[in-house]
């Protein structure tokens, strides 16, 4: 009892130390578990985006589809100079953005490392104008942009694997390695794997706020979409909603940040 009793003192000493060694600070300033790294997690991107692009071909010449590739545009300009005015214009160094839409039922939307964004057709019942769909895209940016994904993959690699490096289990395993990245950027069906939490949910909901109004659409929008959102819930909410349905919290927490969002905003 007492080897085994050791054996884990010393298991536990080894993942506080490696958690402590691993932590880097996003762009909001909160330490965050980084095991993975950038170079790995765009070719994974890259990869990942080209085969789902292939299963579905973007939806094109539509007025829906056109909406998407004009609220992109003008977002993630706002997006890079907003970046850029507080000295982290590196964070987007290496994005090419492309924004697609695509025909799925799924209420879901993301953006992947590197600038891909998808929408579903599945969203598109809740949007009801271009300030909609920037609440929409302006979230997904910032969990891109906050490196939230990448956080969760950390995260699994410490409890599955021990700790092991990304490069280091796509080489050994490419196809866990895969499947472990589409559950972390949401491309996958199966979310409850590699959930978002609360805290990273709140910080997308913040930074995606203030993305969009500096880009010119007004952020009261966000509280309008959320109680769509909201009223989509019930025993199984949306995919795009991960395991935190739109409750009345974050609605709460989306006026309290509205103050602060629209002094970034101007129209």
């Amino acid at each position: 009892m007492k080897t085994l009793y050791r054996y884990f003192c010393v298991l536990g000493l080894l993942v506080i130390g490696l958690t402590i060694y691993s932590c880097r600070k996003n762009a909001n300033g909160r330490n965050t578990l980084n095991l993975v790294d950038d170079a790995t997690v765009l070719s994974l991107s890259g990869q990942q985006y080209s085969e789902f692009i292939a299963a579905n071909p973007p939806v094109t010449g539509t007025p829906a589809a056109e909406m998407v590739k004009r609220v992109g545009a003008k977002l993630t300009a706002a997006v890079q100079q907003y970046l850029a005015d507080k000295g982290q214009a590196s964070l987007v160094n290496n994005y090419q953005w492309e924004f697609n839409l695509v025909n799925n039922n799924e209420v879901n939307a993301w953006c992947l490392p590197g600038g891909k964004i998808v929408i579903y057709s599945g969203i598109l019942p809740l949007i009801t104008s271009d300030s909609d769909l920037a609440v929409v895209m302006g979230h997904e940016i910032s969990h891109a942009v906050l490196k939230h994904g990448s956080e969760r993959m950390s995260e699994q690699l410490l409890v599955q694997y021990g700790g092991e490096a990304l490069s280091a289990l796509l080489s050994s395993r490419p196809a866990e390695t895969q499947q472990l990245f589409n559950n972390a950027y949401g491309i996958s069906s199966t979310l409850g794997i590699l959930a978002f939490s609360r805290k990273q949910e709140n910080e997308a909901d913040e930074s995606g706020l203030y993305y969009m109004a500096s880009a010119g659409y007004n952020p009261n929008a966000a509280i309008g979409f959320w109680e769509r959102m909201k009223a989509q819930g019930g025993t199984k909410p949306p995919v795009f909603l991960s395991t935190h349905p739109s409750d009345d919290q974050r609605i709460q927490h989306i006026k309290d940040l509205m103050p602060q969002a629209l002094t970034y905003y101007h129209p």
